[in-house]
């Protein structure tokens, strides 16, 4: 289910949130998120798979954090001051997504969100419900349901 459809013949605003994975400039519509939190002290589950980084309470919420990056298909997302963890909230629970770094908020008009193409910075099409340019860069609006589904 696309988070971004186009709602009649006028031109729609969203407000998308950014961030970096890896190279990657990535964004979603800021109201898919519940909140960014810098929290670390994630707990390990074992046999979760390899984009799994563990579980994090969250004032009296468990909330599974995986690594973008590695979902993506990309390198491991490395900790530093800069990461952080987008909350989203999909089928009523919360799942954070670790993030390179925060960037800007982008007002985009959805007449002007191109396709995806087959592969974005190295990750796979289908992640992405479709790319925006701006003046100097390309932001790959992700597709959240498509990013959590479970590999088979």
């Amino acid at each position: 289910m696309a988070t971004l459809a186009h709602h009649g013949e006028k031109s729609e605003i969203v407000e998308l949130i950014t961030f970096y994975v890896g190279n990657a400039l990535c964004g979603m519509d800021i109201l898919n998120i519940q909140e960014i939190n810098k929290h670390m002290d994630v707990t390990q589950v074992p046999q979760s798979p390899e984009y799994m980084l563990g579980v994090l309470n969250i004032r009296g919420k468990i909330v599974s954090i995986l690594d973008l990056g590695r979902k993506l298909g990309l390198s491991h997302t490395k900790r530093t001051d800069s990461s952080r963890n987008v909350i989203v909230d999909s089928q009523n629970e919360h799942i954070g997504l670790l993030v390179d770094s925060i960037s800007d908020v982008v007002p985009t008009d959805l007449d002007k969100v191109e396709p995806p193409p087959a592969n974005i910075s190295g990750v796979q099409g289908r992640f992405f419900e479709g790319v925006f340019k701006t003046e100097d860069s390309l932001i790959g609006i992700l597709d959240i349901e498509e990013v959590l589904k479970e590999e088979a």
